[in-house]
């Protein structure tokens, strides 16, 4: 089964893959981060290594995911996305974090 994904990119990366305004993803099987992540670097390969370490793949530390208000960053990247994302009624979003103080 495909869903099809909104993902909203934080404006560094969108310059990255060279796209304006939020991605449309056709992802296979279930809809996790994991699943999410990888059909945005098959679409955009210059992202890989971005968002998550390729080795470990660690989610990048100054990246947040949310998703219907939710901070999923320390979610299992294996647990399945929120129905509101599965369905297209809300996207899933990358978030620069900032750091400082």
């Amino acid at each position: 089964m495909t869903q099809v994904i909104r993902v909203i990119l934080p404006q560094h990366l969108r310059t990255l893959a060279q796209v304006k305004g939020e991605v449309e993803l056709d992802v296979e099987g279930p809809a996790t981060q994991r699943s999410v992540l990888d059909a945005l670097e098959a679409r955009y390969p210059m992202l890989r290594g971005t968002i998550r370490d390729q080795v470990t793949q660690q989610r990048r530390p100054f990246l947040r995911f949310f998703a219907c208000e939710e901070d999923l960053s320390h979610e299992s990247p294996d647990a399945p996305l929120p129905e509101a994302v599965v369905n297209g009624t809300e996207p899933f979003l990358v978030i620069g974090a900032i750091a400082g103080g």
